[in-house]
């Protein structure tokens, strides 16, 4: 087995290790330290990579490997580096991204400068497949999209026989384009960003099937979105959705002549859900796939629902011949691991309260644990022979997060509590800090310790903090995410007031004379808009990268839940802030990176000067070197000591 690890606690370059599953023996494959190569996030394809997926590490994040782990590739700093018999850097253009091997390992397929390529697994033959046709078109990369909204982070697809290849073409030319500059460097050129917001023309995306004898365009009958494509013994599949996302087809493609056929359309009044993993087939030819049940999204094996009503699932992890693993869960809090094969119908792998993943190969099921307790990486090996334990490095961090778990007001909310650390209930009231995602796309209250050290840290700072999950995050069924269709606001906010006043009513030494709020992305988009709507209930806010303009967020994301901003501007008007800046009378503070190109600078930015020219004092926090994510960790520790002290201050403390 194969997987990355840093080599120590405060380090963050990632290694290639290697684990024997009869031994248990590990062994340091590769050293990034070791290769002649530039620092990670050098060349702007691998940056926008690690954005898109919030890595925060350096060194390698991501390996491939032939069918028999015999090879392993990847790419450093924009170099193709080959592991077989010791390591090859390979004669690859540069800078390249996202290698994959052909079927019989001999080749490996990679984009460069917009152009899909295909190399000798020995260095030789290094040619293009599809090179770009106009000045904003790329092939096999995943547009923005695709990647921050539609966990689909790559663009082309190997046969099976390995003789032809799938590849995406993306054209970008009627995209809007935005420009971001980093204030701290006036000599630096502007980074150039094409980002479709809601209502402006997406990126044209069309597949390709491109073999020896040229390339021939696949019908995928006039969609909008291509959210992913399949391509194995079965045949060559994609799923598309229409721009309103309320239909959903998965389309058979005839690889000769790209013509197609619906063999399944999902349709929904307010949205069609992606769910990762989905499609694939079993080792027999069963199609696997999902269908919103009422209040469960079930799996089906060629169409008829094999897992139970209330047994919600969240992603396909795998197929190991016809054996399927799932994460799904009953209790929204966490997250279980299930295998279903027609043999032995649905068996449940994982029972401790948390939040597993995991990954199954040739019979080995490899389990990703993070508990209440502590985390765990377990090794079930085929055939038995015990479970092994990979070595863990990570240090015993500077807080120990108590969480109370509870269910809150007549919503039943999933709600985490915590309190600075030796908390007496009889040492007087505490001031209380919401602390909330309430995104649709993460669920904040877990059984997870790791989720919970920086809200400890802030609890040890004097809070009791108070995390609630609320109407449309995931975990509670089809119906209750889509509780949010055309209101992310009041419904959003109206739950974490329901989850506060049910909290407090349980520990009546909190303070409801003095209760702040923070968050980041959607949490800060809640954060501003609780001091500005409710300040009858909250005291001071720190909104972090938040979106304050409904219409200039993407394009995918945010229709997806509000609508076409054409045909609904209401909708639109009523979900966001700058009209309320006059209402502002609590302290706020407003923190935003200068490069983030998912939320945008000009959010906080426009709401700052709407705010300025209400008379409404506020603070701003420009991070001249952070994207959406704080990858320094300097930064992102003087952010939360400048929050807690601006809340404190804020309420008096």
């Amino acid at each position: 087995m194969l997987f990355l690890r840093t080599r120590g606690p405060e380090d963050p370059v990632r290694c290639l290790w290697a684990y024997d599953t009869t031994t248990g023996r590990e062994e340091l494959l590769a050293d990034p330290r070791a290769f002649d190569a530039p620092p990670a996030g050098t060349d702007d394809v691998d940056r926008v990579r690690r954005e898109r997926s919030r890595d925060h590490s350096a060194g390698i994040s991501a390996f491939v490997t032939d069918a028999d782990a015999r090879r392993a590739a990847f790419v450093l700093s924009g170099h193709l580096f080959l592991l077989a018999d010791g390591f090859t850097r390979l004669g690859a253009a540069a800078p390249a991204s996202d290698p994959r091997f052909s079927p019989d390992g001999g080749r490996i397929a990679y984009v460069s400068a917009g152009a899909l390529r295909v190399i000798g697994a020995d260095g030789a033959g290094d040619r293009a497949v599809a090179e770009p046709d106009g000045p904003d078109v790329t092939w096999g990369l995943a547009e923005h999209e695709a990647a921050e909204s539609m966990s689909r982070d790559r663009g082309f697809w190997w046969a099976p026989d390995g003789d032809r290849l799938a590849v995406a073409r993306v054209d970008n030319a009627g995209v809007p384009t935005w420009h971001l500059t980093d204030p701290a460097r006036p000599d630096a050129v502007p980074r150039t960003l094409r980002y479709p917001y809601a209502g402006t023309p997406n990126a044209r995306v069309s597949l390709f099937i491109a073999g020896p004898d040229g390339r021939v365009e696949a019908d995928l009958r006039a969609a909008e979105y291509l959210v992913d494509v399949l391509w194995d013994d079965t045949g060559l599949f994609a799923v598309t959705q229409d721009r309103p996302q309320r239909t959903m087809r998965l389309l058979a493609v005839d690889p000769e002549s790209g013509a197609s056929s619906v063999l399944r359309e999902d349709t929904d009044h307010a949205w069609t859900t992606i769910v990762p993993g989905f499609p694939a087939h079993t080792a027999d030819g069963a199609l696997l796939w999902t269908v919103d049940d009422g209040d469960t999204r079930r799996l089906t094996v060629d169409g008829e629902p094999v897992t139970p009503p209330g047994l919600e699932v969240f992603r396909l992890l795998g197929v190991d011949g016809g054996t399927a693993l799932i994460a799904a869960s009953d209790e929204p809090t966490q997250t279980h691991l299930w295998t279903w094969n027609a043999a032995d119908g649905l068996v449940r792998q994982t029972t401790e309260p948390g939040m597993h993943g995991g990954i199954l190969r040739g019979g080995t099921l490899v389990v990703t644990s993070s508990t209440l307790d502590g985390s765990a990486v377990a090794v079930r090996p085929s055939g038995g022979g015990g479970t092994g334990t990979l070595h863990d490095d990570s240090a015993a961090p500077d807080v120990s997060p108590v969480v109370r778990l509870i269910r809150a007001g007549r919503s039943e909310l999933p709600t985490a509590v915590l309190f600075p650390a030796g908390h007496n209930p009889g040492s007087g009231p505490l001031p209380v800090l919401l602390d909330p995602y309430a995104g649709t796309a993460v669920r904040r209250v877990v059984a997870s310790r790791a989720a919970y050290h920086v809200s400890q840290w802030f609890a040890d700072q004097g809070f009791a903090v108070v995390i609630a999950d609320g109407r449309g995050v995931p975990g509670r069924g089809p119906r209750w995410e889509r509780t949010v269709h055309r209101d992310r606001a009041d419904a959003v906010l109206a739950d974490q007031v329901e989850a506060l006043h049910a909290v407090a009513e349980r520990h009546p030494e909190m303070d409801l004379g003095r209760v702040a709020i923070r968050g980041w992305s959607a949490g800060g988009t809640l954060a501003a808009l609780a001091v500005l709507r409710r300040p009858d209930v909250f005291h001071a806010a720190a909104a972090g990268a938040p979106v304050t303009i409904a219409r200039l967020y993407s394009s995918h994301w945010q229709e997806r839940y509000l609508g076409d901003p054409d045909e609904d501007p209401q909708t639109y008007e009523r979900n966001t802030l700058i009209a309320d800046a006059p209402n502002l009378r609590r302290p706020l503070l407003l923190i935003h990176g200068m490069l983030d190109d998912n939320v945008l600078p000009v959010h906080t930015m426009r709401l700052s000067q709407a705010l300025l020219e209400a008379g409404r004092p506020h603070t701003v926090l420009p991070l001249h070197d952070a994207s959406h994510m704080i990858a320094r960790p300097e930064t992102a520790e003087a952010v939360l000591t400048y929050e807690a002290r601006f809340l404190r201050e804020a309420l008096g403390l």
